[in-house]
């Protein structure tokens, strides 16, 4: 049987499509393999938004085409194969397939081309609104948490972001697709998802928005838990907002990107929101679920963005009092409007602004996570910590907790006293689950 090799860069959705692309390789007796030296076809699986993701996937490029033999085929496949389509296969000769995230159906078909007889090179970018891969089955690892798309694709036009034109027009899943896809992740032993889409929140099906996708996931039999990523701060409605705090499910966390403090900085980028709207949303939701934790996005150096913009990036990353962000310098994206604003800002000045972002993030992140201690939680024990002999626990609130304990605890629920903390991490250690909740799980 061929074996399969695929390394993906980027975020939730790019996992979650490599686990659709196994689906479709998967039906033509293809084989998964972790090592690119057994590997007779390997794909990699690409991010665009920034420059340094792609600078990235070019270097590891160049490694991978040392394992490529003869009659093998090496691809790229995802948003950076979509931005730059058929100019990749020209500057990487080695490459013989170029496949956007609408295209993967076709891979079994493009892949017996290339291992054909002349080698035919393709690449196949076409944007396909109707594509949801209903009938795919992802071929997943098994495991307690699972990502699940809802949505796909972007109508949005931020100034700054090249994923409309990566991953193409929004569409949303059925509502009873989506369900019926937890369900049957349900009855394998998966207790926690996670629903993905470019602007999550703003689902609808045509009859569904996302507070009835949220509470229908949230009554699925077994499943203990549900996360969503990446929402916008100006979708969630007094509908959705109601269905965070009454779908008992719906984990205490929210990915709120806000990009900047500055209503100004905000404008130009097509943010359709201001400080005061942003801060709103945050109110809102603390308003309807006490103790949630609320997670950010920012770049520094936007084109324009004055020393005083920042200084109001400063002031609202303290208001939040957010639990972590994302920090990013703005990377020029070929194509994005923001790219034909003449002011940009010098890196060197953009580089200083990031440093003192991340600084204070830090400072507050320490914070909030020394308050925690002593605390108690309900972890999901996701695996084994990357060092030592300790497992790595999440709790609801998205908080990473690294314990002491058996093997056989990963993909279960355990009750842990928060011990101490790294800033970013936490120590902790097994405790009796409280009394009222002790039937549970």
């Amino acid at each position: 049987m061929p074996r399969i090799y695929i390394e993906t860069y980027g975020c939730q959705m790019n996992v979650a499509d490599a686990e659709l692309m196994l689906g479709v390789l998967a039906r033509e007796g293809y084989v998964r393999t972790t090592d690119p030296g057994e590997a007779d076809v390997t794909l990699v699986n690409t991010c665009a938004v920034r420059d340094h993701a792609e600078q990235k996937v070019l270097s590891r490029l160049g490694e991978l085409k040392a394992y490529k033999r003869p009659g093998g085929v090496l691809g790229v496949v995802g948003c950076m194969a979509q931005r730059l389509g058929a100019r990749l296969l020209e500057r990487v000769p080695q490459v013989d397939l170029v496949i956007g995230p609408d295209g993967y159906r076709g891979l079994p078909e493009l892949i017996a081309r290339a291992r054909g007889e002349g080698g035919e090179r393709a690449a196949d970018v076409e944007f396909r609104e109707w594509e949801h891969y209903e009938d795919v089955p992802p071929v997943r690892e098994t495991g307690a948490s699972a990502f699940v798309t809802a949505q796909r694709g972007c109508d949005y036009r931020c100034t700054f972001c090249i994923v409309p034109m990566t991953r193409g027009p929004e569409r949303s899943r059925k509502l009873s697709d989506v369900v019926r896809e937890v369900q049957d992740l349900a009855a394998g032993g998966t207790t926690e998802v996670t629903l993905l889409g470019q602007t999550v929140n703003s689902y609808h099906d045509g009859t569904h928005d996302f507070a009835d996708l949220l509470r229908a996931v949230g009554r699925a039999a077994g499943i203990r838990r549900v996360r969503f990523t990446s929402p916008y701060p100006t979708d969630f409605s007094d509908r959705v907002v109601a269905a965070l705090a009454e779908t008992p499910a719906v984990c205490e966390h929210v990915h709120l990107p806000v990009q900047s403090g500055s209503s100004r900085v905000l404008k130009r980028m097509l943010r359709r929101y201001d400080r005061a709207r942003y801060l709103a949303v945050v109110a809102a939701l603390r308003r309807a679920v006490p103790g949630i934790a609320l997670t950010t996005d920012i770049i520094v150096g936007f084109p324009g963005e004055t020393e005083d913009d920042f200084q109001e990036t400063l002031s609202l990353v303290e208001e939040v009092g957010f639990d972590d962000a994302y920090t990013f310098k703005y990377s020029p994206r070929e194509g994005t409007p923001a790219t034909r604003l003449k002011d940009a800002v010098a890196d060197d000045a953009a580089g200083e602004r990031l440093q003192r972002l991340v600084a204070l993030v830090r400072r507050l992140a320490r914070q909030k996570n020394v308050a925690l201690i002593g605390t108690s939680h309900e972890v999901l024990v996701e695996g084994k910590a990357k060092r030592g002999d300790l497992l790595q626990g999440r709790t609801r609130t998205n908080k990473v907790a690294l314990l002491a304990g058996p093997d056989r605890w990963i993909g279960t629920y355990q009750w842990v006293r928060l011990t101490g903390t790294t800033g970013s991490t936490f120590s902790a250690r097994l405790v009796e689950a409280p009394q009222e909740l002790a039937v549970v799980g």
